[in-house]
């Protein structure tokens, strides 16, 4: 029997699982993931920014892993001589009635232990990103950029070299309760006896998480897709490093921006369009049933009636590469349609409470059989030895 079974390999689940075993050598730890490989999802489809903490509510749990997970994560790639570049970069107001907003996102930062942002003028704007136009900005020295895909295989590496163990192509379709001990079955009948679940399933944890208990689970994962492009070589010379626009307080994404990535190019994107399909990559990627899942559920019902305006800008720009290119010109008004190519998308796994709340920060819940991860969105890629740390010990203390 394994001591605790987690389901799930992307960052966060791999995070947990390495922590466990550090903190207790010998415990039995199996990852099941229902894929052939780690970082398959969310994790492998982000833009790969290592974030400060900038954005977040002080006291947050999104705040608090997200500024220990950034210096954890920083020291776990110096140790294992992973690419990674701290490379800064500038958030920048556009209009004036993105001022008041701007300053209230310095002073958050400064709350948060950001003490070497600094305000940035028209001019020093020009200095740091000469084809940014922009009335005032915040320079962020702390960001960074990064791939990922790499560090949670070297999460996994760690995990199997502790003696635990990844088992893929396992999908995980029920789980039954007994007395002292849960049983994890996956597709194909196998069953994995457990003292405790720690779910990581990311853009399905709420349906695990039902698994693991009767009573209904109170909040339902939205899938929202995000699009990038791509520019051109011969245009990349428009982006230095990465450009922010000031996002909207009321939805908890940051805006089409730009972004050098560590193995070469520029992404600019994404958008935040409904995903027909938790694991839909693509406008024709369609499911039927989890549309109407999505649909039925009436906290999301309410996220439509207040956001459409804003929903079908975002599918517009979707279906637009002229709307998509003039949200990009915003912020660098030379960039054209001809400097685009079609990009990657990654679905964010968007948790939605019952009444109508899109839920801005991380979001565990307990029972008596297990430990549910059911909102893990970004910065959780940064955040993830921080979290990884603290499901361990939350998991240690049922064993």
């Amino acid at each position: 029997m394994q001591d605790i079974v987690i389901i799930g390999g992307g960052i966060v689940g791999l995070a947990t699982g390495y922590h466990i075993l550090l903190k207790k050598p010998g415990a039995k730890v199996t990852i099941l993931e229902k894929e052939d490989r780690v970082a398959a999802h969310q994790t492998g489809h982000n833009s790969g920014v290592i974030h400060s903490g900038l954005y977040y509510a002080p006291g947050s749990l999104k705040a608090t892993n997200c500024i220990r997970g950034y210096e954890m994560l920083l020291d776990f790639c110096r140790e294992e001589e992973i690419p990674h570049e701290l490379c800064g970069k500038i958030v920048v107001a556009t209009t004036a009635d993105q001022l008041p907003q701007l300053r209230k996102l310095y002073d958050r930062g400064m709350q948060n232990g950001l003490t070497q942002n600094r305000k940035i003028s028209e001019g020093e704007l020009k200095e740091i990103e000469p084809h940014v136009k922009g009335l005032e900005g915040i320079w962020v020295p702390y960001t960074g950029i990064i791939d990922y895909s790499e560090v949670s295989r070297r999460y996994a590496d760690k995990i199997r070299s502790l003696g635990g163990g990844i088992a893929f192509n396992r999908k995980v379709t029920a789980i039954r309760h007994g007395e002292g001990q849960t049983e994890v079955i996956t597709e194909g009948g196998q069953a994995y006896p457990t003292r405790l679940v720690v779910n990581c399933a990311g853009l399905y944890s709420d349906k695990v998480a039902q698994l693991t208990q009767h009573d209904p689970v109170k909040v339902r994962i939205i899938p929202f897709r995000g699009e990038y492009y791509q520019i051109k070589p011969q245009r990349e010379h428009l982006v230095k490093n990465l450009i922010y626009p000031v996002p909207d307080p009321n939805f908890p994404f940051l805006g089409v921006h730009f972004t050098r990535m560590i193995g070469g190019g520029v992404e600019a994107g994404p958008n935040a369009v409904f995903a027909f399909r938790r694991e839909g990559y693509k406008m024709s990627d369609i499911n039927i049933k989890e549309v109407y899942e999505s649909f039925a559920w009436p906290g999301f019902r309410k996220v439509v009636g207040k956001y459409w305006r804003t929903g079908l800008g975002e599918m517009y720009r979707s279906l637009s590469k002229a709307a998509f290119t003039t949200a990009l010109q915003a912020l660098i008004p030379e960039i054209v349609e001809e400097d685009l190519v079609p990009g990657g998308a990654g679905v964010r796994a968007q948790a939605c409470s019952y009444d109508g709340g899109l839920l801005d920060d991380f979001a565990i819940i307990e029972n008596k059989t297990a430990i549910n991860i059911c909102n893990a969105p970004s910065p959780a890629a940064t955040s993830s030895l921080s979290i990884g740390k603290t499901v361990a010990e939350k998991a240690l203390t049922r064993l």
